[in-house]
């Protein structure tokens, strides 16, 4: 059976699908949590139409008032998210570091930055958000912003520098930013969407302007690092891990990066002080052994196939090259 290409990031030809809420989505079908929003597709909350306003993918709120048995884990969206917490507090993850979000306080994740929010579970909270999509694929791609912000090239071009290119996504917010979100918030709740599409356009160039104001009177460290081609390529190598089935080679790993197979070699290298190939056979390897020494039900063939080798007898061979003994040797340790 072929098998398809991971879409880890997206070009032109390819799709990486963004979460779709799933557990919020169960959630509120079971009345756990009241949950109100106009999203496109995959998201939450009340469909609509195509054309309306389609880089806002998601605009809500939900309001629990109990602890909830499941969490929103790991996940990611194709556009800018903010989360702002009207009240109670919540777990907020990123890349890997737990924050706790507080009430008044907003979090922002990157296009295709995973986030969790509960840690496991969701805690009594009254949450709003919205997602805004820039049109970026890549993190070493230039964002596009819609063209009905009226924010000014430089204001835009700062906004986007520090949003960009620094690592805190949590920020104390102000009465200013708390009650663009609460008129944004009452429409959602009380009006409908395509009556309203000039008001959210208004509130939401309110809101990044209030927000730029904010981020400028900060300290922000800026880090021009998170949108170069080596963040592209060493987001690329962590995600690997979990697509090792698939037939990698050296020109479709670069070509998910959108780098040429030199410059691709030259940032695994400096990552991984390995080449590309041999960093994949080294992740092969691990989760082979790995499998071999938890799952003691899968057949050593299928573990080869899961792992990505061509064949049982091809992978014995690397395996006792390697370890000194063959993969059953090794499981009956």
């Amino acid at each position: 059976m072929k098998k398809h290409l991971p879409a880890i990031f997206q070009d032109e030809n390819q799709i990486y699908v963004a979460d779709t809420c799933e557990e919020l989505k169960q959630s509120s079908l079971n009345q756990d949590v009241y949950v109100r929003a106009w999203s496109h597709p995959p998201y939450p909350g009340e469909e609509v139409d195509d054309n309306y306003i389609p880089e806002i993918r998601s605009i809500g709120l939900w309001d629990i008032r109990e602890k909830q048995s499941w969490g929103l884990k790991s996940h990611c969206n194709e556009g800018l998210e903010f989360s702002f917490l009207a009240s109670g507090q919540v777990d907020f993850g990123i890349d890997g570091q737990q924050w706790a979000l507080k009430s008044g306080q907003i979090a922002i994740a990157r296009p295709w930055q995973f986030h969790q929010i509960g840690n496991p579970n969701i805690t009594p909270s009254r949450l709003y958000w919205f997602i805004l999509d820039v049109n970026v694929r890549r993190p070493n791609k230039e964002w596009q912003w819609p063209d009905w912000l009226i924010l000014s090239r430089k204001e835009l071009s700062q906004l986007t520098d520090f949003l960009r290119h620094n690592e805190q996504p949590i920020w104390d917010t102000n009465p200013e930013i708390s009650g663009i979100f609460e008129k944004l918030m009452q429409l959602v709740e009380t009006e409908r969407a395509e009556s309203n599409e000039t008001k959210v356009k208004l509130y939401v160039n309110e809101l990044l302007l209030a927000l730029l104001h904010l981020l400028l009177s900060k300290d922000v460290s800026i880090n021009s690092h998170l949108s170069t081609s080596e963040r592209v390529v060493d987001m690329f190598l962590k995600a690997l891990k979990k697509h090792l089935s698939y037939g990698w080679s050296l020109e479709s790993m670069a070509h998910q990066c959108g780098l040429s197979r030199s410059q691709f070699s030259t940032y695994c290298r400096t990552l991984t002080n390995m080449s590309p190939i041999q960093y994949l056979n080294h992740c092969r390897m691990e989760s082979a052994l790995e499998m071999l020494r938890d799952d003691h039900e899968r057949h050593i063939g299928e573990i080869a196939e899961a792992c990505g080798f061509n064949s049982l007898q091809y992978f014995s061979t690397i395996f006792k090259k390697l370890q000194g003994c063959s993969p059953k040797e090794y499981r009956a340790q």
